[in-house]
């Protein structure tokens, strides 16, 4: 098995743990399988709807009905080259360059594309930043993250659960308070893990797609430089969605800690240029 996929399914299997954890300690077994019977619950919920959810959430919009044709085209083109299922295309209005995908598998999924990225980059560039984002339909990526950002939810929510019944589970007041505070952070952690180790092979892999590694890594130094300065207000408002993005959205973005969603841009370059 592939490394980093390993490590994602370790992760996930932890964050699930957690989950059940939680329910334990609220209702001993019978608080696990309630737990565990919320978190299948959302998964399905999220894997039917998820995808809708976000593209509606940032408005976006067919490209074919806003006249980006020409980005039709190109994921078109990339899509067959690289054997598998041609994805929706999306546009959003929006200055700050940047893109993500979603979707439940590839035959379900969707790519969205800033009208900032469209307008700031060159078309190599941006065929660079589409094949990453095949990449990650390619290999699922959509739905793993989907599918932690579900539990990550779930653990808040139970976290906080937990303090009404602090009377009455098994560690307390001061317990359940410094679960509450804990454990929401624990699931964020887990979920930022995974999401930074989706993105290098995504990279490697888009940079296979669209044959040029160079595109797509002169196209993550100039977003990185732009989302520093334009504002994604979508995206402050909806932090949870800011893994999906080829770059960090957020400005709250200062290190590549436990903290980041993403690696450090300057890795991700010098691994593009490295493939030369």
């Amino acid at each position: 098995m592939n490394t980093s996929y390993l490590k994602t399914t370790i992760l996930m299997a932890g964050m699930t743990a957690m989950f059940m954890g939680f329910g334990y300690l609220i209702g001993a077994q019978q608080g696990m399988v309630i737990a565990l019977l919320v978190a299948v619950g959302m998964n399905i919920f999220a894997y039917w709807n998820s995808d809708k959810m976000v593209l509606r959430a940032y408005r976006a919009k067919r490209a074919s009905e806003v006249g980006a044709d020409d980005l039709v085209m190109m994921v078109r083109q990339m899509a067959e080259a690289a054997d598998m299922p041609i994805p929706k295309v999306y546009v959003i209005e929006n200055d700050q360059p940047n893109a993500f995908a979603t979707g439940r598998n590839p035959k379900n999924a969707a790519v969205a594309a800033t009208t900032g990225l469209m307008r700031r980059l060159t078309q190599e560039e941006v065929a660079g930043v589409m094949a990453h984002e095949l990449a990650h339909i390619k290999n699922r990526d959509t739905l793993i993250m989907t599918i932690t950002a579900s539990i990550a939810g779930a653990v808040s929510m139970l976290a906080n659960f937990m303090l009404f019944f602090s009377n009455n589970n098994r560690i307390g007041l001061i317990g359940s308070l410094i679960l509450m505070i804990l454990a929401p952070l624990a699931a964020s952690i887990v979920q930022m893990a995974i999401s930074r180790a989706r993105e290098y092979e995504a990279d490697r892999i888009g940079a296979e797609i669209c044959g040029r590694p160079e595109w797509l890594a002169s196209a993550l130094e100039k977003i990185a430089m732009d989302a520093k300065r334009i504002d994604n207000v979508t995206a402050e408002r909806n932090p949870a969605t800011a893994h999906m993005f080829i770059i960090n959205p957020l400005h709250m973005q200062a290190i590549d800690g436990l903290f980041s969603t993403h690696p450090k841009t300057e890795e991700r370059i010098r691994r593009l240029r490295a493939m030369r």
